[in-house]
């Protein structure tokens, strides 16, 4: 496999660091997804970052020119809400923005209970000391923690910004408490309940992003083509010194097709 991606029949899009970084698009990100169209390539806005719902997504997607639908965005925050799901939760506290607030309660998950059942975590871009302190307190008294995603740091123009990741290490690091589960990539979930569903087998696929221990795990664990592109956090050192083993390494979503 190389750039040309002959054979690829649908491409899964991490989205900070790939299509975008911060509020900027990545130059050549939408003729990719021009040429994506033309070939009759399916693709997918894949993304850990649950700091905001779908609708908000597709806002900021169709507002930098890129028409999708919500069946075309898949999120960490839907690994999380199927696994809550699966064990039952319906009363959780969430350290998490209005917008992963408005997905969980959609489905009838209370996110301020006082007894929760988990703290849930999801990348917080509205924290403050409050949530913090009562977060805690809840994981004193013995309150299991899940999380949306394992990202340390979230990609923007200025340089990696905290997350997930980070707000786990300030939690262990002052309750001694780890997740009990983490949810989103590199899980491969996140990606081959799609693949079945589109009736496609793992190969027919490529996922496309700019991290190594999430981006290119999963694609290494659910058997698709895994694109590096450089464009966000990872680096041809990281490249070099990391154990996943990307099938393409590109500078950008632009070098591809």
């Amino acid at each position: 496999m190389d750039e040309s991606l002959n054979g690829v029949k649908a491409v899964f899009l991490d989205l900070d660091g790939t299509i975008y970084l911060g509020g900027n698009l990545i130059d050549g990100s939408v003729e990719f997804l021009n040429r994506c169209e033309e070939r009759g390539i399916q693709r997918f806005f894949l993304s850990n970052n649950s700091s905001k719902s779908v609708t908000e997504y597709l806002a900021k997607l169709n507002g930098l020119g890129i028409p999708a639908e919500a069946k075309d965005v898949l999120l960490s925050t839907h690994d999380l809400l199927s696994w809550l799901a699966k064990e039952g939760v319906t009363e959780t506290y969430l350290v998490g923005t209005e917008g992963m607030r408005s997905m969980l309660e959609d489905v009838g998950i209370s996110t301020r209970s006082s007894g929760p059942q988990y703290v849930v975590l999801g990348y917080d871009t509205e924290i403050n000391y409050e949530k913090l302190t009562t977060a805690s307190i809840h994981l004193h008294n013995g309150v299991p923690l899940v999380a949306s995603h394992p990202d340390v740091v979230c990609p923007s123009p200025d340089g990696g910004l905290p997350d997930v990741g980070a707000y786990l290490s300030l939690f262990e690091a002052t309750c001694g408490v780890k997740a009990s589960h983490i949810c989103g990539k590199p899980n491969a979930g996140m990606i081959l309940h799609k693949i079945e569903e589109l009736g496609l087998q793992p190969a027919d696929c490529a996922m496309v992003g700019d991290r190594l221990y999430t981006d290119m795990e999963m694609a290494e664990r659910a058997g698709v083509v895994g694109i590096l592109v450089l464009s966000g956090e990872a680096t041809m050192e990281d490249v070099e010194n990391a154990k996943q083993n990307p099938d393409i390494v590109v500078t950008s979503v632009n070098d591809l097709l």
